[in-house]
């Protein structure tokens, strides 16, 4: 059985930072490219960014880009999205996702994903 959970969500002030995690079981973790997508309260599921199954090659939404960052730790099944200089519309649930790839892509559309977590809240107080 394919499980993503995240945690590492809060509430931290504007300017702060917060690291999120999405540990995968059931899955071959080093197959999969990963991605984050946030959805706010009464707003689409947006696109963060992505990250491949060999970590080497990483894309970020224009919103996020140069504060946000993504990981990965292979050998212990998880992904990271570490954010900086947070602002009050990052307030999301930020949700993993995990994909079964061939060759070392990174998706950035959510039809292309499998495999979904449940999320984590983040709140940026301003």
């Amino acid at each position: 059985q394919v499980q993503l959970v995240e945690s590492g969500g809060g509430l931290v002030q504007a300017g702060g930072s917060l690291r999120v995690s999405c540990v995968a079981s059931g899955l071959p973790f080093s197959r999969y490219a990963m991605g984050w997508f946030r959805q706010a309260p009464g707003k689409e599921r947006e696109f963060v960014g992505g990250i491949s199954w060999s970590g080497s090659k990483t894309y970020y939404a224009d919103s996020v880009k140069g504060r946000f960052t993504i990981s990965r730790d292979n050998a212990k099944n998880t992904v990271y999205l570490q954010m900086n200089s947070l602002k009050s519309e990052d307030t999301a649930v930020y949700v993993c996702a995990g994909d079964y790839v061939l060759n070392d892509h990174i998706w950035t559309t959510a039809d292309l994903y499998d495999y979904w977590g449940q999320g984590t809240q983040v709140t940026v107080s301003s």
